[in-house]
């Protein structure tokens, strides 16, 4: 049988950040070489690259541990998702006795990298060229 598997994830969930203030950071570093984009999220002074740069190199580790065959440089960020989490809500007090909601929101960052040589890799270049 045929393997199917596409790249290999890693997952962070329930970080406090907001996921419009990380998507940008994201949006950096997606297709990338993996040393490309660590050394672009090392060098941001963003909280969201600090969290992302975590996950991209556990997925890295991952992917290094399933296949030992596999080097950093061979290695691109093929997917990142930054989906919502849940909100805390937590009262502001304000001024008069009144009080606002206050939401501090949370994000689960998801990264998926994969081989630079893969079919995967190859079928989107190729598509994307046939697009343009």
């Amino acid at each position: 049988m045929k393997d199917t598997k596409t790249g290999y994830s890693a997952k962070s969930k329930y970080l406090i950040g907001s996921p419009f203030k990380i998507r940008p950071v994201a949006d950096l570093v997606r297709r990338r070489p993996y040393t490309e984009a660590v050394s672009i999220l090392e060098n941001m002074p963003h909280k969201g690259a600090r969290l992302i740069g975590k996950t991209v190199k556990s997925a890295a580790s991952n992917a290094l541990a399933d296949n030992k065959k596999l080097d950093e440089d061979m290695l691109y960020v093929r997917e990142i998702y930054i989906d919502e989490g849940p909100r805390l809500k937590r009262i502001w007090h304000r001024g008069r006795g009144r009080a606002d909601m206050q939401l501090k929101r949370m994000c689960h960052i998801t990264v998926v990298v994969d081989e630079t040589g893969s079919s995967a890799s190859l079928t989107n270049t190729s598509s994307k060229k046939a697009a343009k």
